[in-house]
């Protein structure tokens, strides 16, 4: 079948091949489809309204373009490479469909602005179901953080030891990440809301058409006001990207501590069965590879959006050619990321923690340490001081191969006569974590504020 494209009068000699299989974008543009003719419909309606078509020839035009929809839905029609691109292959197809009347549609309208409003309507629609699947992972989190509410574990700082946290509110950090993430798409969603159809190649057209009528029709909140920059933006095609790739360093780092929690160092978690694999040589292996997959195609999104920006730092105004590449990150960050979410949420539903083992590496260390300073504090010594005293404990039980638990009062005379007896319900972990009285902080009271909150936002929330 010969090839098809929109243009050639000016030129004598046709694409040659090489030329046309690598300027083709029909293999990527074509999943836009179901935004191209609706982009479609709303331009030859709006068309009708202002007296360049008649209705007639909007009615015939708009039938065939749902016709074609439904043909290309059910594989009765394909868009293969022997179109340029998506539009092409639509408007040929039409053009076999209703004949020369399918030249009228392209009326006031250029492929510049045509993709630029369906790499939009598609933003919409991804945004949305990122969205959707975010809320889920939420619910997940949530749930999590409800059924382990008493479970006091170690938190970290440069991935050592430090001081004892309810599991709950580890887990809750992720929450308030995921919400970023979760406002940066809305936001993003709302920038993007803006149709860029009527601009043509960049200029503009003299034909008397209604842009804001199409944007309505569409459901934009209204135009690109700037002819030149409603074909040549691309901002929010790389604000997705880059929230994309925010989204995938939060699921990275989460999924990070799985697969530090379920080694058999820290033991203190088991993935299910259903969501981990084995070793084709160590029978005895169970790995994380969910986890460790997630992490990895984080790589992904990140090159999509080094991708973009490097596609567009030194393109001069308006459309040049170069965006036609725009598509291959725009869907490998949307798919890889819509993904990763799917696969998370299902992953923490099969996550078992292990309160024994957690509660034993509480025990097994110093995590204490800062509400031993701060009960010296409190018994009128300089924190310097205190800091200083409690460090010496540490080493005194480092040598002597001892943990707080260890120790009489005896001993921490040696060391202060500030000590008294009351100082052993002090550095008992969950002490610790009821005695933090801060906003916000690991106190089971603040925990269960956060979840009063999460569970009244997701309540509500329609998305």
């Amino acid at each position: 079948m010969a090839r098809q494209t929109l243009w050639g009068g000016r030129f004598k000699q046709q694409l040659s091949e090489i030329a046309l299989q690598f300027s083709t974008s029909i293999d990527l543009d074509k999943h836009l489809y179901i935004e191209d003719i609706a982009g479609s419909i709303a331009h030859v309606e709006m068309l009708a309204a202002c007296k360049i078509l008649t209705a007639t020839e909007a009615r015939r035009i708009r039938t065939a373009l749902k016709a074609i929809l439904k043909e290309i839905e059910t594989g009765k029609f394909v868009p293969t490479n022997i179109y340029e691109d998506i539009h092409s292959a639509i408007e040929h197809r039409l053009t076999q469909k209703i004949g020369s009347l399918a030249g009228k549609l392209h009326t006031a309208r250029s492929r510049n602005d045509q993709i630029a409003l369906d790499e939009r309507l598609f933003l919409r629609r991804a945004i949305y179901e990122l969205m959707k699947l975010i809320t889920n992972l939420q619910r997940v989190l949530l749930y999590k953080a409800e059924r382990h509410i008493d479970i006091v574990m170690p938190g970290y700082t440069h991935t050592q030891r430090a001081q004892p946290v309810l599991l709950s509110h580890h887990l809750l950090a992720y929450m308030w990440m995921f919400e970023r993430d979760y406002e940066r798409l809305n936001q993003c969603a709302q920038r993007a809301n803006k149709s860029p159809l009527g601009a043509a190649a960049f200029a503009g057209t003299p034909f008397p058409i209604d842009r804001n009528m199409v944007a309505k029709k569409l459901g934009f909140d209204g135009i690109v006001e700037n002819s030149i920059d409603a074909v040549s933006d691309r901002d929010s095609l790389i604000e997705f990207v880059s929230t994309c790739s925010i989204i995938m360093m939060h699921l990275s780092r989460f999924a990070e501590e799985l697969v530090l929690w379920t080694t058999k160092e820290f033991g203190f978690a088991e993935i299910s069965d259903a969501y981990t694999t084995g070793s084709s040589i160590m029978p005895q292996k169970k790995n994380p590879d969910m986890a460790e997959l997630v992490r990895g195609k984080t790589g992904r999104v990140y090159g999509a959006l080094i991708e973009l920006l490097t596609m567009m730092k030194a393109l001069p105004l308006a459309y040049n050619r170069d965006m036609q590449e725009d598509k291959h990150a725009l869907f490998e960050a949307f798919t890889t990321t819509r993904e990763c979410l799917f696969i998370f949420a299902h992953i923490l539903v099969h996550t078992t923690f292990k309160p024994h083992v957690i509660r034993e590496s509480l025990l097994n260390d110093f995590l204490t340490a800062t509400d031993m300073a701060d009960y010296l504090v409190k018994k009128g010594v300089p924190f310097r001081e205190a800091h200083e005293i409690t460090g010496k404990i540490v080493q005194h039980c480092i040598e002597h191969k001892m943990y707080f638990g260890n120790l009489d009062l005896e001993t921490l005379r040696l060391f202060s006569p500030k000590f008294d007896t009351d100082v052993f319900d002090v550095i008992l972990p969950e002490s610790s974590v009821h005695s933090k009285r801060s906003a916000g902080s690991t106190n089971p009271h603040e925990v269960k504020k956060q979840i009063v909150h999460w569970t009244r936002v997701l309540q509500k929330r329609k998305v």
